[in-house]
């Protein structure tokens, strides 16, 4: 006989979503922290114990819970943060959905005390029995309001058993804190774990706190190697630090992203980062970065997952491509400066410059201006064949310290391979190879720009088979299709007809090319594939056309590199996402050989 449809109970109903929404300690610590966030805090205190399963308390000095919302705060779907469709279409808080509390109640004991007001007179709320009856009570607190959650999973043991070690979830909450401390640098947050402090982030009120909180949590090491970015458009801003190609990791566990202050995880910013530092970084490694995009509420859609960690894009193309350009941007005017007011020289080649007298380096990268461009032809000559393209002044010595260039003058080669050079500083070493290939690579790149993508017509056109989607993207994007060298024609309403393809790319498969440019635009509304397989092109080519090793080179000739070097984008790496040079101090020199010890 066929089982009737019963109305669940208010505490399985709660369950069944605090299964989405809660999954471990530091699901509630999430959702804790955002809510007193939410409420004006700029204080937070968060007590952790047994790694979050016996005990996770959080109190806050926000604005608290009127005492008449007590019983109202523990029910699903209650919420102060919206109140109709208008408010859910720009949500401007990390919390609406009004599930967090309730969930939390009904896997945990859950007690919350609240003061709206001057004083020490609170009130507070505990759920008990199967329908969760909420019981509120007077209880002695201070302005804003205190949640303590104990035995998380005390009544679904199946959930507890997929709990980790104490030290695993510890390290999860962990995580979630630091996130915390990044998007809202100006709220002062302690962390406590078994009665110890573990973390203390005070706030940044100034760019050498805010530094100083971005190196607690990615270390010094990222702040010495790492670029400011900060750029607007339009109604955009994303600004942020994003790591030097050089400092890169194996894994990508230090990658932290946040939309108007919320953090999320979203495969089109992951992608757009990902063509940003395609030039530049080292095969199988991965950015590291901590970026924020202010955008207008109302272009984003945070109603997407229960967890809030994925957002949708109004103009999802808009998007991508202004996070792209912004850091493709950056990573492009890293060139080696003279920096006059230190002393010394950092031991990383190319320490970002924050401002502050924490970064202790006299070659540094920043700004500079664009190299010129050269004849393709041109390139792949021997180095030499560059010293009628720069003046003769460029290889003299300067007559003073401060006209030294930041590469300094070359001295000698060492065997047929580096450049050494002396600038006010220490000693600079430069790999001739990976220096002259991405010199030549990028004169490449700007030759080919300009002359635009030419198109090869095909002698016989080809009937390409796709689902009527992909045409629809084809008819769609047929302009961005002609301007990537494509010359296309819809033949139905799922098949197209091409007649030419991209010039430098008339060896490959015309059928596979345009479905996987199709592909791309339907998944981020662009498509960078001919650019990486023209810049594949022109990579080996200029691999082939660089100096090679064991050439010797004059010193006017080493000179010339140097010059071409400090005025070529992404000059720091070659194609491969090697570095080209690096730079020892003199007080590092002194060091190898204990002077003034």
């Amino acid at each position: 006989m066929p089982k009737r449809i019963l109305q669940l109970t208010t505490r399985l109903s709660n369950q069944i979503a605090a299964g989405e929404v809660i999954e471990r300690p530091a699901s509630i610590v999430k959702e804790l922290l955002e809510n007193s966030i939410d409420a004006g805090s700029d204080r937070i205190v968060l007590d952790v114990e047994g790694g979050g399963t016996r005990l996770v308390r959080i109190r806050d000095n926000g604005h608290g819970i009127h005492q008449d919302d007590l019983r109202l705060a523990l029910c699903r779907h209650a919420t102060s943060k919206i109140a109709d469709m208008t408010d859910l279409e720009g949500v401007a808080t990390l919390g609406f959905r009004g599930e967090a509390l309730a969930s939390i109640a009904s896997v945990s004991r859950l007690t919350l005390t609240s003061n709206q007001l001057e004083g020490n007179e609170g009130w507070q709320v505990t759920a008990a029995g199967e329908d969760m009856q909420a019981e509120v009570m007077p209880a002695p607190h201070g302005k804003g309001t205190t949640v303590e959650v104990r035995d998380l999973f005390f009544n679904t043991p199946a959930r507890r058993k997929f709990l980790r070690t104490e030290k695993t979830e510890l390290t999860r909450i962990e995580d979630i804190v630091r996130k915390i401390s990044l998007s809202h640098p100006f709220v002062d947050l302690v962390f406590n774990h078994n009665g110890r402090v573990l973390r203390h982030f005070t706030p940044g009120l100034t760019g050498m706190d805010e530094s100083r909180r971005i190196a607690s949590v990615f270390g010094q090491g990222f702040v010495e190697n790492a670029v400011y970015l900060d750029e607007s458009h339009q109604e955009l801003k994303l600004y942020g630090w994003i790591g030097l190609p050089t400092w890169s990791r194996s894994q990508a566990d230090q990658q932290y992203f946040f939309v108007n202050g919320r953090m999320v995880r979203d495969k089109l910013i992951t992608h757009a980062v990902r063509q940003a530092y395609q030039d530049v970084l080292y095969h199988g490694r991965n950015p590291v970065f901590s970026l924020f995009l202010v955008l207008d509420p109302r272009q984003v859609d945070v109603n997407v997952h229960p967890t809030k960690h994925e957002v949708r894009f109004r103009e999802s193309r808009q998007i991508h491509d202004f996070i792209f350009r912004a850091i493709h941007r950056a990573l492009a005017d890293v060139r080696p400066q003279v920096d006059a007011n230190s002393p010394e020289m950092g031991g990383a080649a190319g320490a970002a410059s924050f401002d502050q007298p924490a970064v202790q380096s006299s070659i540094r990268f920043g700004s500079g201006n664009p190299g010129p461009g050269g004849a393709v032809a041109e390139e792949a000559r021997h180095y030499g064949d560059l010293l009628s393209q720069v003046g003769s002044s460029a290889l003299l010595p300067a007559s003073s310290d401060d006209d030294i260039p930041p590469l300094g003058y070359a001295i000698a080669q060492l065997h047929g391979i580096y450049i050494l050079a002396e600038n006010a500083a220490g000693l600079i070493v430069v790999d001739m190879h990976a220096a002259h290939e991405r010199i030549t690579y990028e004169r490449m790149k700007l030759a080919t720009d300009s002359e635009g993508i030419r198109m090869q017509p095909l002698l016989v056109p080809i009937s390409v088979a796709l689902s009527e989607r992909e045409c629809s993207a084809a008819e769609e994007h047929e302009a961005e299709l002609t301007a990537l060298g494509f010359d296309i024609q819809q033949a139905s309403d799922e098949s197209i007809v091409v007649r030419a393809i991209p010039g430098m790319l008339n060896k490959s498969n015309p059928e596979m090319l345009i479905r996987d440019v199709l592909s791309d635009f339907l998944e981020y509304g662009s498509s960078t594939r001919i650019r990486e397989h023209r810049d594949e092109i022109l990579s080996t080519m200029a691999c082939h056309g660089a100096v090679r090793a064991n050439r010797r080179l004059t010193i006017p000739e080493m000179n010339a590199l140097l010059r071409d070097m400090e005025a070529t984008e992404r000059g720091g790496q070659c194609n491969h996402g090697r570095p080209t040079w690096a730079a020892l101090s003199i007080a590092e020199l002194d060091g190898l050989f204990l002077r003034g010890r």
